[in-house]
């Protein structure tokens, strides 16, 4: 990036400049190393290397250029110091706790996130004897009566998946170092584009890179984004040595993917907030949860945190699971699957899928009825859509 004093990138030039470093070769595209390892000019320069004494290539399970282009880019647009690059959105949650928390810590934790992020909490960080608390996402006074002297970490998705529930990351970040814990926040739905918790106090970002980042449900891979000591220390570390690593194809590819990022964020929000006003105006549907809805609780702060409302609306149907799955299985152009963020629209029943492997009594407490439908809106003609779901209601 050209070194501009008067003035800052801004977020859509960052996400197609940022981080390239062009070789000898003067290419325009940002190349792809698929090498696993690197030649040094001297026995003396390998040591320097691994050492640390000398920045550069070593491995490319902890150093690939095209990977460190995809980690610098994702950076400037977070507007954090560094960023780890991973192999998935959970292997970035789990390269968080491993690296920053130890037996013994506690973390505070959402109740409304992902399925797959509450077993890592409650069956395996258990193992090692890192005990997590789960509270209500909007309530600050909850999470403050959950922290414990041995708190170490504060996490949270927001908006939540799959309810859209927003967090105050203020109030909590100002509650998280009030009691010397780091606030997690996992940005998966909003990206850079829409939301940047670290400006709002947050201490770490976390991606599934798998959805929006990529856009076009291609390859998986995850990041976590914050400081130098604490991302570049501690979650880095643990990548060096056990190795969650994203592979330099993934890299390239969400590279692509963060150059249209802004553009398809705000297709994703404009039909969203259509959609989610016709599925209000539904006999069958009980109720809409989308942050762009006035009726939504946490609306007016979604309005001051974020700049868009998101591309996930989900709606109860009366019936319960045998009307939800009605209403997936009639659709067309709707793809039955359960990710997100694609330019094609998808459609999944959370109950089970997502959250199946949930006890009901937790499926209970995060609010996932046996009737909710999640809807990923894609980037589809916005009639089609809800010509296609109409069929099922």
């Amino acid at each position: 990036m050209p070194d501009n004093k008067d003035r800052s990138p801004g977020l859509e030039t960052l996400a197609v400049r940022a981080g390239q470093h062009r070789t000898s070769e003067g290419e325009h595209s940002e190349p792809i190393f698929p090498t696993s390892s690197y030649v040094f000019d001297s026995a003396a320069a390998a040591a320097a290397r691994f050492s640390g004494e000398e920045p550069g290539n070593i491995y490319s399970r902890f150093t690939n250029p095209t990977v460190r282009t995809f980690e610098e880019r994702l950076a400037a647009m977070e507007g954090g110091e560094r960023c780890v690059a991973t192999a998935s959105g959970m292997s970035a949650i789990y390269a968080t706790c491993a690296g920053l928390l130890r037996s013994g810590d506690h973390v505070v934790s959402s109740r409304s996130i992902f399925g797959s992020t509450t077993l890592l909490f409650t069956n395996f960080l258990q193992k090692f004897g890192i005990e997590t608390t789960f509270v209500s996402q909007e309530d600050v006074d909850e999470w403050a009566r959950a922290i414990r002297p041995e708190t170490k970490l504060l996490f949270l998705e927001t908006p939540s998946n799959p309810l859209t529930a927003i967090a105050d990351i203020r109030a909590l970040a100002d509650l998280a170092h009030a009691h010397d814990c780091l606030l997690a926040v996992d940005n998966c739905f909003c990206t850079p584009v829409l939301q940047r918790p670290l400006e709002l106090g947050a201490d770490i970002v976390i991606h599934s890179a798998t959805k929006y980042l990529d856009g076009q449900g291609r390859c998986v891979g995850g990041a976590v984004v914050g400081s130098r000591d604490i991302v570049g220390e501690g979650v880095y570390g643990f990548l060096r040595t056990c190795g969650p690593s994203m592979s330099p194809f993934n890299a390239w590819v969400f590279l692509k993917g963060l150059e249209t990022l802004s553009l398809r964020m705000k297709a994703h929000c404009c039909s969203s907030q259509v959609l989610a006003e016709w599925l209000q105006e539904q006999p069958t549907v009980e109720r809409v949860f989308y942050p762009g809805l006035a009726s939504h609780p946490q609306h007016a702060l979604a309005s001051t945190q974020q700049s868009g409302y998101g591309g996930i609306v989900s709606f109860e149907v009366k019936g319960g699971q045998t009307a939800a799955w009605k209403v997936i299985d009639s659709t067309q152009i709707c793809s039955i699957t359960a990710n997100l963020g694609d330019a094609k629209t998808t459609i999944t029943h959370p109950a089970t899928t997502t959250h199946g492997r949930l006890t009901p009594e937790q499926r209970a407490e995060a609010g996932i009825s046996d009737g909710l439908v999640r809807v990923a809106v894609g980037l589809e003609t916005l009639d089609d859509l809800i010509d296609d779901l109409q069929h099922g209601l």
